[in-house]
């Protein structure tokens, strides 16, 4: 796929989030006031953090297409990661706040919510889901951390809005039927969506901050690198491998071993045939390669 197509297919996605979750954050809001119930308004404001998630993702989709330059002469890929981690802290700060919110209406005269809320929870499911389905396949196709946690987003906003299903549905049960204590699973709901939310954050930044820390491949999957480079003619051993993620893409840091006796000229040349044939790998972006004079001691 071209590097353009890979950024256009990943923006648009990035748009798609952004529209979206202000949709949904809107009807759930405006149908969580209405009908007064906290876990909906708890829903909306999770969506509504969706919306700066998905924006921060955009930015850094669009910082992370930018060629090397002088500054920054391995790229710009992990704009995608720093993207990736200011959506868990988004993540988690909603979710501290939809607890300190829902734990609030305990201490104040409660009233089941509206029937009506129960079709804006069941619509926030759908679309969610499909948000998520559609980010997170696209994500793992391009390489993208960044579309991934912003999928895990949606999916996150899907549990939520089932635990909001199933608080309002009681609550609004207890209300017909005059069952006063099943009236607060309304606001027990959104602290279940806040823990939700807590974890998910914790998770996903935990990852991407691992990530953005020069992480190297394991060996495991650096398999089809080393036979590369061990097929380059004159390469007898390859002393050292580092394939660190740079966001979407991989730079290779490779030492390899060639006959002592061979001239320097000689040995750039096979340096630079074992560059040329770990470009042509899927997802490498650039290799340095370093010779050494090969020695049975290794």
């Amino acid at each position: 796929m071209e590097k353009n197509d890979r950024f256009k297919k990943a923006e648009f996605a990035a748009m798609i989030g952004i529209v979206g979750n202000i949709a949904l954050a809107a009807l759930k809001w405006g149908i969580g006031v209405y009908s007064g119930s906290k876990a909906l308004v708890a829903d909306a404001v999770h969506s509504a953090s969706d919306v700066a998630g998905s924006f921060a993702v955009y930015l850094g989709l669009r910082a992370a297409k930018q060629p090397p330059d002088e500054d920054h002469p391995y790229g710009h890929g992990k704009a995608e990661m720093i993207a990736a981690i200011i959506v868990a802290v988004l993540l988690f700060l909603v979710g501290i706040e939809i607890g300190r919110s829902s734990f609030e209406a305990f201490f104040s005269p409660i009233e089941p919510p509206k029937t009506i809320a129960i079709v804006a929870v069941i619509i926030s499911i759908i679309v969610k889901e499909a948000m998520f389905r559609y980010k997170f396949n696209l994500g793992k196709k391009l390489n993208s951390d960044a579309l991934i946690v912003n999928a895990y987003e949606h999916r996150s906003d899907v549990y939520s809005s089932i635990a909001a299903l199933i608080g309002i549905g009681s609550a609004v049960i207890g209300g017909k039927m005059g069952i006063g204590w099943l009236e607060y699973a309304d606001p027990v709901a959104g602290i279940i969506v806040s823990l939700m939310v807590i974890k998910m954050a914790w998770h996903l930044g935990k990852e991407s901050i691992h990530s953005t820390l020069d992480h190297v491949l394991h060996e495991e999957e650096t398999i089809e690198m080393r036979k590369t480079a061990e097929s380059v003619n004159h390469v007898k051993r390859i002393d050292e491998l580092h394939a660190r993620e740079h966001g979407h893409y991989v730079i290779v840091d490779i030492k390899v071993s060639v006959n002592p006796n061979m001239s320097v000229e000689d040995g750039h040349r096979v340096g630079k045939e074992v560059k040329r044939k770990l470009l042509e790998l899927e997802n490498v972006q650039n290799v340095f390669v370093h010779i050494n004079p090969y020695s049975e001691e290794g």
